[in-house]
């Protein structure tokens, strides 16, 4: 059995970013890394938007990025520090839109491991050498200059290896031209390592060591190194040089500190916490992440803390020695990975958890009226200032990015009746986590709907002169009228536009430079930029039944199936070409693309006959309506469309000329199926037709403009977009209802809005995400979620679950406590001061969404239980768990001695402390569902000795793994009763499956244990297991022998039983022969085979087996941790396989992995790769230069239209 790996929507999560101009141009952009994949995003000042311009999997793992910029350069490199032993130093090319390989040089193993470098990366502000460091001994300087060509050149590395270290964080420090210098965060573990005691690890303390880099002895020095009185997690680099006072400021617990060599003393500052805060006080406060941002007069440091407030760090000089730090609270927002100050003034936060946010910077926070915080100023040693932290005054947010991360569990279900089911997932963490909705299709923002006097047949829209960037007119047509709206401020009705308006319109467009034309049953109009009109009638009784229409040339069609051609003449006359062509049928639609750049007209004709086929006809004056190809369709036409696609736009900021792509021709059938065809630009050939079923009703198209480029609007029962993004080609259903007929629309609110009628209502509609493969709805949820079910009145059963939490009681609790100890402490004179302050902290309500909630402490959980419905985002029912309380599992059931009600069984650990690991027992509640559910009302709760992981219902019964025991319970009347056990599993049930008498456990450690439950002796006995260990997150039985699994380092396996093995096992029923006696490996005496093994590189929470389109065939969907959804599919013919395999085998060659990792080795990471065709990098193939793809096809005997049409069809067999 061999799998395709397909990814359906990339990581979201990001794990640090960085800015830079790494186009060259004057504006900055930013790189992320989401993990395996890096990615550009660049962001519009003027519409405040952040959006992805180019994403690349790397096939390895990013652990450190960096921008540099050599001495007097312009634009930006980017170092990448990763797991493939390699450092490598990428450079972005706008003009063809790719990050390039400058150099790769080799230094290690590849992996993640502790002695090879990679894990962290420093360079220097001069951008003349980089550090790149391991997390323990081995430190490598690279010099980095250029050469007489200006290309960047890198040296050979030189060693700044100390043994028996680790290190915490390296940066660059800012010398100005003098020698590199590296400051790192290290701590010695020699005389720990050798005392056993354990005294020695107790006193050891951290280093801060400076290394520079000597240019004129070509080597590095460790210069100088100093113990540090606190624990410190990272560095912040001052500027020096004319900028600044250079050296580097120490985040450590509670502190910040500044140093610098020479007679600099040491300035340190609390970390000011926040005023009446519920957390744990003895719990020490760290800033999680930093960004500086310099200008040529002033700079300042933002630092967040883990409670997501930024204070705003400034320093005060005297004469180049710094006398205090100045800390200022200046705003809150999500706890992020990474933030980003653009010099635009613009502050990009990668979230650590859930949306990513592009904050506007509108006030420095000044003269807010805030306090500032000062070193100068006394405290005593363990004070610490104290301020309140409020909504945001100094930043507004101008755009938010969608991110799943960390997705907790998913399940794929139609519960709308959409036929296209949902992917129901359960996102984010503690109060930021929400239950989202998601459906493949675009978002749609509604700008505008307005009412019409009747129901319009069809709209358009056009400009008065063709270099106006915007709309004048919407023409809309009505059976027997025709109606003009003038675009302005609002849309109005307009008269004296010069169009018939007692006549339906078939067509209106803007002609030559100034005028329009519209065409009508009985003829045509043109209408001159000064008002005066020409008329053309059309002959005797004949009417105009189709035509086609662009910026010069008019093709209409007449009753009986006769072609006639107008061509607009320099002077801006429509003149009618002399002979007429008479079709071989009746006509039932016409295309014709847009006039060429720099051209007189369009070559082509495209028509569509009641005969079922499509004719392209030549409108080339040599041979002016002769035919030149024809292609037979397996229905009648309904719309054509002839658009160029795949080319770029030119660009102003980097002066990149556009490109032309290539002419398709859109077919759009009756039956609702849309053909995309290749037309040939210089004989008008057809060739590599692409085919996509849309929907039950008529395929219509309509040519809009998005990005720059053309699209394709086709409407069916659905409306769908055709357009090329990031180099690649998309068609995707807009989620929204359904529409009649459109046309593109600009106008300033709205430059690319599309215009659409749909009843008797006018819209006009925006597309902005543009490249989102879902659309998302959200609801908030008060904790992690950590699993659901489905209710089969399509509600779900959440639990959410936070370790660290107080429960809303506890916290009232707290809170009236604190309250009480501010009167008692406050003297008489001030009592009733002191009276009005507890009520009003009383009364104070900070969202925990936006501040975090308070941190409890260790063992102590938070949970509750919440049907909702997931259509309305409507919490039906909510049941808090008392403090301490965390559940663990859920499962709906059917009792066979109570068939009537269906029960939700909850499995709750009580006073749960993780390591090291206690607990003081486990209870199973158990909830009879009833009103259909949306009530639960408490029935009874079970004691048991361990945490029950996993609940799965079992003929008529539960099973119920209860730690390492597997036991089946019945339903009593005062609690569950215990009615067999299986006390062999090793470590710790984490998921149950049955079929039929066979049960499948997964063990947290030692992957899956084959069970069998025989009614007679009324025994569970385990009669088949994996060789190999896994730590198993999520299962999924695909069928009576086997199964799929993935565990916690991100592989994915599937493991099936051999033919031979057999189930029909029995326990040695004299006792004297234990299990493990007649084992094989400690475990049962038959085993399961490997089918096939794949590493996605990424914690995967949730696998299912399952159909994302109407009609489309199985496959199994996995999310992941980090916000990614993907799908393993199988093949269904070898000649698949074969060719696929094949082009991987090519792909791997000519096309290496970005940083430097071996493509075959990273997907065998844990594992041996086995049996699974990676599509991710076959779909690389569409995004190679054309030369190496017509080499690699040629090697396939393909040629590259047939590669890439043979991977977008294996693609929507299956998904989207």
């Amino acid at each position: 059995m061999f799998l395709y790996n397909l990814t359906l929507q990339r990581a979201t999560g990001i794990t640090s970013a960085i800015h830079g101009n790494f186009s060259g141009s004057k504006h900055q952009e930013i790189v992320v890394s989401r993990g395996k994949i890096l990615e550009l995003l660049r962001h519009d000042p003027n519409t405040g938007k952040i959006y992805p311009v180019l994403s690349v999997e790397v096939f390895g793992i990013i652990r450190a990025l960096m921008p540099f910029k050599l001495t007097g350069g312009s634009k930006d490199y980017i170092v990448v520090g990763s797991d493939s032993g390699r450092i490598v130093i990428l450079e972005y090319m706008p003009s063809k839109n790719i990050f390039e390989k400058v150099h790769q040089e080799t230094f290690g193993k590849s992996g993640c491991r502790r002695i090879v470098p990679g894990q962290f990366l420093a360079v220097d502000p001069k951008g003349r050498a980089v550090m790149i460091g391991a997390v323990e001994k081995q430190k490598l300087v690279y010099i980095l200059n250029r050469d007489a060509q200006a290309r960047l050149t890198i040296s050979s590395p030189l060693e700044a290896h100390k043994s028996n270290t680790l290190v915490y964080n390296i940066v660059g420090v800012d010398i100005g031209f003098e020698n590199p210098t590296f400051a790192c965060l290290e701590i010695d573990y020699e005389d720990a390592d050798q005392d056993p005691t354990g005294e020695a690890a107790a006193k050891s303390q951290q280093l801060l060591t400076y290394y520079e880099l000597d240019l004129g002895l070509n080597h590095v020095v460790r210069k100088y190194s100093e113990q540090l009185e606190e624990h410190a997690n990272f560095l912040i680099s001052v500027p020096g040089g004319n900028e600044g006072p250079s050296g580097v400021l120490i985040c450590s617990e509670n502190y910040i500190t500044y140093k610098n060599l020479g007679d600099q003393p040491d300035i340190r500052c609390p970390i000011p916490r926040r005023r009446y805060d519920l957390d744990d006080p003895e719990r020490g406060m760290i800033f999680v992440c930093s960004a500086t941002h310099k200008t040529k007069s002033m700079f300042f440091f933002l630092a967040q803390t883990e409670q997501g407030d930024i204070f705003k760090i400034t320093l005060e000089t005297d004469e180049d020695i710094v006398t205090e730090i100045r800390l200022k609270y200046f705003d809150t927002v999500p706890v992020s990975a990474s933030m980003c100050v653009l010099k635009s003034g613009f502050l990009f936060v990668a979230s650590e958890f859930g949306n990513h946010y592009l904050y506007q910077i509108a006030h420095l926070g000044d003269d807010d009226g805030e306090p500032t915080f000062s070193s100068a100023m006394p405290l005593e040693e363990g004070d610490t200032f104290l301020f309140s932290p409020r909504p945001l005054k100094n930043l507004v947010v101008v755009d938010e990015m969608d991110s799943l991360s960390p997705i907790m569990s998913c399940q794929i279900a139609d519960l709308a009746n959409e036929d296209t089911p949902q992917l129901y997932t359960l996102c984010g963490r503690g109060p930021r986590s929400s239950l989202r909705v998601l459906r493949h299709g675009l978002e749609v923002s509604e700008m505008a709907v307005s009412e019409l006097p009747g129901n319009p047949n069809a709209v358009w829209t056009v400009k008065r002169r063709i270099d106006e960037d915007y709309d004048a007119y919407i023409i809309v047509s009505f059976v027997n009228a025709t109606l003009v709206l003038s675009i302005g401020e609002t849309v109005e009705e307009v008269t004296d536009s010069g169009f018939l308006g007692t006549t339906p319109t078939i067509s209106c467009s803007q002609l030559g430079d100034d005028a329009l034309v519209q065409i009508y049953p009985e003829g045509i109009r043109h209408i001159r930029s000064d008002k005066r009109v020409n008329e053309w009638k059309t002959p005797g009784k004949k009417a105009i039944v189709k035509c086609a229409v662009n910026q010069r040339q008019v093709v209409i069609a007449l009753t009986g199936g006769e072609l006639v051609y107008f061509e607009m003449d320099p002077t801006g006359q429509l003149n009618e070409y002399t002979e007429r062509k008479e079709m071989s049928a009746d006509v039932v639609c016409m295309g014709i693309g847009r006039v060429p750049q720099g051209e007189q007209r369009s070559r082509f004709l495209a028509v569509g006959l009641a005969d079922n086929t499509v004719r392209i006809v030549s409108l080339d004056p040599n041979d002016c309506l002769s035919p030149l190809s024809m292609q037979a369709l397996p229905a009648q036409p309904e719309s054509l469309c002839i658009i160029e696609m795949g080319g770029t736009e030119a660009k102003e900021d980097t002066n990149e000329p556009g490109t032309s792509g290539g002419l398709y021709l859109n077919i759009g059938l009756q039956n609702g199926v849309l053909l995309r065809t290749v037309l040939d630009m210089v004989t008008g050939d057809l060739s590599d037709t692409r085919t996509r079923y849309l929907g039950s009703r008529p395929v219509k198209l309509f040519r809009i403009s998005m990005q720059g480029s053309e699209a394709v609007l086709a409407m069916s029962s659905r409306t769908w977009l055709s357009y090329t993004y990031q180099s690649r080609f998309h068609l995707t259903p807009l989620s929204y209802e359904s529409l009649e007929y459109a046309s593109g629309f600009a106008s300033e609110q709205c430059p690319e809005g599309i215009v659409a009628i749909s009843t008797n209502t006018l819209r006009i509609l925006a597309l902005e995400k543009l490249g989102a493969v879902f659309n998302q709805v959200s609801w908030p949820l008060q904790y992690t979620p950590r699993k659901f079910v489905i209710h089969e009145s399509n509600n779900l059963f959440i639990i959410e679950t936070d370790h660290n939490t107080y429960t809303e009681e506890t916290k009232t609790q707290r809170k009236q406590q604190m309250a009480e100890e501010m009167i008692e402490a406050a003297q008489e004179e001030e009592q009733e001061l002191a009276a009005e302050m507890a009520a009003a902290f009383l009364n104070e309500e900070r969202p925990e969404s936006v501040f975090g909630s308070p941190k409890a402490g260790m063992g102590l959980w938070a949970s509750v239980i919440r049907a909702i419905n997931p259509l309305t985002g409507e919490t039906l029912e909510k049941i808090n768990l008392e403090q301490n309380e965390a559940a663990h599992s859920i499962a709906l059931v059917k009792f066979a001695n109570r068939s009537d009600d269906t029960i939700l069984l909850v499995g709750v650990a009580r006073d749960l402390v993780l390591s090291p690991r206690s607990l003081s027992g486990g209870y199973i509640y158990a909830y009879i569902v009833k009103e259909n559910g949306t009530k639960l009302s408490f029935l009874h709760k079970t004691s048991v000795d361990e945490v029950p992981g996993a609940i799965t219902a079992f003929q008529g019964r539960v099973l119920i793994g209860v730690g390492k025991y597997l036991r089946i319970y019945d339903l009593g009347k005062k609690k569950m009763l215990r009615k067999c056990e299986n006390k062999s599993v090793p470590n710790f049930i984490v998921n149950i499956h049955t079929m039929g008498n066979r049960v499948l456990v997964s063990d947290i450690q030692e992957s899956f244990h084959f069970l069998r439950y025989k009614r007679q002796e009324n025994q569970l006995i385990i009669f088949a297991d994996d060789t190999n260990p896994r730590w198993i997150t999520c299962s999924c039985l695909l069928d009576y022998n086997t199964m799929a699994g993935a565990d916690k380092f991100g592989n994915v396996t599937l493991v099936r039983l051999p033919i031979s093995v057999s189930d029909d096992v029995d326990e040695d029923p004299t006792g004297n022969k234990a299990l493990w006696d007649r084992g094989v490996l400690n475990g049962a005496t038959q085993k399961a085979d490997i089918v096939s093994s794949f590493y996605v590189g990424e914690v995967i929470t949730s696998l299912q087996k399952a159909t994302l389109i109407p009609g489309g065939s199985e496959s199994l969907v996995y999310t992941t941790l980090s916000g990614a959804i993907g799908m393993l599919v199988p093949f269904t013919s070898h000649e698949d396989h074969d060719f696929l395999q094949h082009l991987e085998m090519y792909m791997r060659t000519e096309h290496p992995p970005l940083c430097g990792r071996d493509h075959l080795a990273y997907r065998s990471y844990h594992y041996p790769l086995k049996s699974v065709i990676d599509g991710d990098l076959c779909e690389m193939f569409n995004s190679m230069e054309t030369s190496k793809q017509k080499s690699m096809a040629e090697e396939l005997d393909r040629t590259p239209a047939e590669v890439s049409k043979k991977l977008e069809d294996i693609r929507t067999r299956y998904a989207f």
